[in-house]
């Protein structure tokens, strides 16, 4: 018998709920076959998430005192770089932004040792973060210089965009010249020396719902 979402919702309004891991589903399912698991079993959590170049967390700030407006200048969360293209409290800060001061490649191969993605994490961790900014100064907005802390419990608002996050599957990477590369995927060894590659394999909610019957736009996730 098929279950419904909406049983399955009542169900945990009553409490009579059972919910698994996707680790814990798998030897369920070895033990009792899929058809036993699946009337047994109401939900199954996952924990699985995909980094992605492209995530960032869009920030504000809230008003300096005297106030400054950001949007047109400039501003750097422990020496990163944001983007400051909003209004007068927004910057968006994204996980590849480097220090203007970090070698990159200049010495190759780069050790990428700070970056973005650092502080986003120190910054959701409940961690001070400096903030230095400049600006050109309004009659609204006359600060033309802020340095400060700020800290994700005494900001305005903070939300974590992550494009692109929801991959079936992804790619693996391998090096067929005979020379090693470094990609985003990691340093190739050469001649097939190894593969690197991003997946959660049999943890993973979209590759155990290959056509999307329970997942699509809106699904609501924690993250």
């Amino acid at each position: 018998m098929t279950k419904t979402i909406t049983e399955i919702n009542e169900k945990i309004s009553k409490g009579d709920v059972v919910v698994v891991t996707a680790e814990e589903i798998i030897n369920i399912v070895e033990e009792k076959g899929v058809e036993e698991a699946a009337q047994k079993v109401d939900v199954v959590t996952t924990g699985t998430f995909g980094p992605m170049c492209s995530s960032g967390t869009y920030i504000n700030i809230g008003h300096a005192k005297p106030r400054i407006k950001l949007g047109g200048g400039a501003c750097n969360l422990n020496d990163v770089p944001t983007y400051c293209g909003f209004a007068a409290a927004d910057i968006y800060l994204g996980c590849t932004n480097l220090p203007e001061d970090d070698p990159r490649n200049r010495v190759y191969p780069g050790k990428f040792e700070y970056g973005g993605g650092h502080v986003i994490e120190e910054f959701v961790a409940g961690k001070d973060i400096k903030l230095t900014a400049t600006a050109y100064g309004t009659d609204c907005y006359p600060r033309r210089k802020l340095e400060t802390w700020i800290n994700i419990k005494n900001i305005n608002e903070a939300v974590l965009f992550n494009p692109r996050n929801v991959y079936q599957n992804y790619n693996v990477a391998v090096n067929l010249s005979n020379k090693l590369i470094y990609t985003y995927m990691g340093a190739l060894k050469p001649g097939l020396g190894n593969a690197n590659y991003c997946s959660a394999g049999q943890l993973s909610p979209l590759l155990n719902d290959p056509l999307y019957i329970t997942t699509g736009l809106g699904t609501k996730i924690f993250l």
